[in-house]
């Protein structure tokens, strides 16, 4: 089964990538609120169960990252 493993900064820490990405989509004319970057991990899994500990154990750091599966 095809899982995807969603990873993003936690709310309140600073993005510095998204901050820059933020500043020059304003210097172009394009006004956002809230601009947010992460990763997206996809996996066959035989277990789907597996995600969770594979994503907790091998794929985030829990002090600034948080996932969701899908």
């Amino acid at each position: 089964m095809r899982v995807r493993i969603v990873i993003m900064p936690r709310e309140g820490l600073l993005d510095p990538e998204a901050r820059a990405i933020e500043e020059m989509l304003r210097q172009n004319g394009v006004e956002v609120d809230n601009l947010k970057v992460g990763k997206i991990v996809e996996l066959e899994l035989k277990n789907p169960d597996e995600a969770k500990l594979i994503a907790e154990r091998f794929l985030i750091n829990p002090v600034i990252e948080e996932f969701s599966i899908e």
